[in-house]
């Protein structure tokens, strides 16, 4: 079995690994690890939220969006998730796209308007 450094371990060492990586602010270090591990446990949330967030953070939009769809699509209520998506969609100014999310992320947050 040929792995490298990325992929070496139990899934719970390459999580270890990816949120120092993350950590660090090398998002695409933590993305090379994230990546494999999230289709090894595609049903866990924290290495999908994080692999988006790693993909947000090293500008792979397209990437983080995906990532994302697939958290809200599984859970609407998961309001982190709905904040990152709205702010990935503002980034690739998809701006009235995002407005639905923010605001249900805001809704989920308990920050309503005031009249």
């Amino acid at each position: 079995m040929d792995t490298t450094y990325y992929d070496h371990g139990t899934p719970a060492e390459r999580w270890e690994r990816a949120r120092m990586f993350f950590d660090a602010k090398d998002y695409a270090a933590a993305a090379r690890v994230l990546g494999p591990l999230v289709e090894e446990v595609p049903e866990q949330t924290g290495p999908r939220l994080l692999l988006a967030r790693a993909y947000y953070h090293s500008a792979q939009l397209r990437r983080a969006e995906a990532e994302l769809r697939v958290l809200v699509e599984r859970d609407p209520v998961e309001q982190y998730a709905r904040l990152m998506l709205g702010r990935t969609l503002e980034r690739q100014s998809r701006h009235q796209e995002a407005e639905s999310h923010l605001r249900i992320a805001s809704a989920l947050a308990g920050d309503f308007a005031q009249p």
